[in-house]
Order: C-alpha cells, then sequence, then structure tokens
C-alpha cells in the first residue's frame, strides 16, 4: 500500500547500531517503508558532529569567496570533473541543457587510505586540495570518513530490509566511488538576466546507492512525492537527510524510490543571497553488478532495467549531464 508522507520520516540511527534487537528490527522496518513510499528520511546519531558541520561549511564558505581565477586553478574537465572545482553551469540535469546556477568541489578517496594491493587505487584521482584554504584539507576528509561511516551503516540495515546479508554492501563499497560534494548556489544579482529555465537544481534522481546530506544553509529543497505534489525536505539541526540513488532502485528493480528532488530558487527578492550545501553520494567500487536482484523480480514486477556495473551506469550518468565529454 502508498504511503502519502507529509513529511520525511525521522528515525534515530542508534536504535540499529547500539539499540536492542527489537529496536534494530522497527528501525528496519521503517526505513523500508520509508524508502519503497518516499526515498527519503532524516537521521540522528549519524556521528557527524555540529562542530565539524561548522568548521566545514566555513572553510567552503571561504573557498568560493576567492575569485573565479584562483578556483579555476582546481578545475579539472580532464577527469570530469570528479575532483577539484566545478564552475558556474557545467553541469544541468539530466534531459536539460541549461546549467544549473551553482558551483562546486568534489572530494573523493585519500588514495594514502587504500591499501597499494588494491587495484581500485589505480582509478581514483588525486584529491585537489586549495592552498589558500588550510582547514579545507582536514576538515572534508574528516566528514568524509565520517559519512562514510554512517553510509556503511545505513547499508546494513538496508540489506537486511532487502531479506540479503547484514553485510552484502561491505565488500562492494570497501574504498568506493564516493564524493563529498561542497555546492555554492551563488547569489544573483540581476534574475531577469538569467534564462528563464534555470534553476538552482533542476529535477533529478542521484546516480549512486544512497546520499547522506547535511544541513543547508537555507530552505529550498522539495522531493516529488507519488501523487505529484512537491514537499520540502526540511531537517533539525541535528539530523542528516539520507536517501535512495538509481543505483539503488536499479539493484532492487525500483522496489527502492530514487525519488525526483530538486533545489527551487528563492523569492527574487532573496536571490542576491548564497546557499551552501553538502551532500555526500555513496558510490560502490566500480566492479559492483547492479544486475536486479532475483528476489526484486517478478511477474507483477518484471525486470525493469538492463546489466550494467556501476562503473558503466556511473559513466553513462556523467555524459547525460554535461560532466564527461
Amino acid at each position: 500500500m502508498d504511503i502519502l508522507f507529509d513529511e520525511i520520516p525521522s528515525l534515530d540511527l542508534a536504535d540499529f547500531t547500539s539499540g536492542s534487537p527489537e529496536k534494530k528490527a522497527a528501525f528496519v522496518k521503517k526505513l523500508g517503508d520509508a524508502y519503497e513510499n518516499i526515498g527519503f528520511v532524516a537521521i540522528k546519531n549519524h556521528g557527524l558532529s555540529q562542530d565539524l558541520q561548522d568548521r566545514l561549511y566555513q572553510s567552503i564558505k571561504d573557498f568560493f569567496a576567492l575569485p573565479d581565477e584562483i578556483k579555476t586553478k582546481y578545475e579539472k574537465p580532464e577527469i570530469g570533473f570528479q575532483r577539484g572545482y566545478t564552475g558556474k553551469g557545467k553541469e544541468h540535469a539530466k534531459g536539460r541543457n541549461t546549467g544549473d546556477l551553482k558551483e562546486f568541489y568534489h572530494v573523493g578517496q585519500e588514495l594514502s587510505r587504500i591499501p597499494d594491493s588494491d587495484p581500485i587505487k589505480s582509478e581514483y584521482p588525486a584529491n585537489l586540495w586549495p592552498e589558500e584554504i588550510p582547514a579545507f584539507q582536514q576538515d572534508a576528509t574528516e566528514a568524509y570518513q565520517t559519512l562514510e561511516n554512517a553510509g556503511k551503516a545505513m547499508l546494513r540495515a538496508i540489506a537486511l530490509n532487502l531479506e540479503l546479508p547484514e553485510n552484502y554492501f561491505e565488500d562492494k563499497v570497501a574504498y568506493g566511488n564516493s564524493i563529498l560534494r561542497q555546492i555554492h548556489y551563488f547569489p544573483i544579482e540581476n534574475p531577469d538576466a538569467v534564462p528563464a529555465d534555470a534553476v538552482r537544481a533542476a529535477e533529478h534522481g542521484d546516480i549512486n546507492l544512497i546520499t547522506l546530506l547535511m544541513g543547508a544553509s537555507a530552505d529550498g529543497l522539495q522531493v516529488l512525492r507519488k501523487d505529484g505534489k512537491w514537499i520540502p525536505i526540511t531537517a533539525l539541526p541535528d539530523q542528516l537527510v539520507v536517501n535512495v540513488g538509481d543505483m539503488l532502485e536499479r539493484l532492487t528493480n525500483k522496489k527502492l524510490k530514487s525519488t525526483i528532488h530538486r533545489v527551487v530558487n528563492p523569492p527574487k527578492d532573496k536571490m542576491n543571497s548564497s546557499r551552501y550545501s553538502i551532500p555526500f553520494f555513496m558510490h560502490p567500487r566500480s566492479e559492483m553488478d547492479l544486475t536486479c536482484l532475483e528476489s526484486c523480480v517478478s511477474a507483477e514486477n518484471p525486470k525493469q532495467f538492463t546489466d550494467a556495473t556501476a562503473g558503466e551506469f556511473l559513466d553513462e550518468r556523467l555524459r547525460e549531464l554535461g560532466l564527461k565529454k
């Protein structure tokens, strides 16, 4: 039965990680209900301190305040913008040509953490660290590792909901291709001068397994409910918003929903203010097989996707977004 949420459900990750068997089972059930219907939850007790969030937000505000000629030193189109800076309007949603009203900075796995014996190490470019913002590297690296650990706990709960072994995703996300994206929705001094269809982030689904989003600096995030109604997403300061991505929807043959969402423009009189947001896109290793799970395919729900690896699917989507030629 479809459940039409008026707001996304709030869950306590501690119920899963340190609660009783009953609390753990209840968490898994509530998470499954939410992910089968709206694809989003808000969680607390995720391990990311308010102090670290504040420090990271200050680092990215300092970076995005730099002149464009300094920021572009860290722009690497030759690696599909997968590390470092991506300039204003470079990314657009799938099926659109108008660029989003944002700029962002990507941080990936620190190569020093990956054993030399693991062949995945050769697939990743090195991180770029802005020398103008000394605190950026420590703050971003600490946040990356904290969010990765929270994501692994969420994936254990998702595995149990799918009646898979609890550690099903462990080897698939070990040193995975996850990305911490620091976003600046920049001020628009003259709203009438931008394309009429330009928005901060056009409606889209995320590419990855799950996304973990720390509280943004302003409102604007909306989720498309099953009945076609857009509902605002607001999380308390101590919560992360965690949503299903396209890879997990594909693996589960749409049992779990990668819900379309967007970041709308503020009223014209507030377009000249900045908005900052920091999502963590949790990706698996490139060799992960995204073939639909047999348990999610039935006569009522026939297989809806062709077979692909995570790497193949990511490559396809980066081309659709205009980040890779």
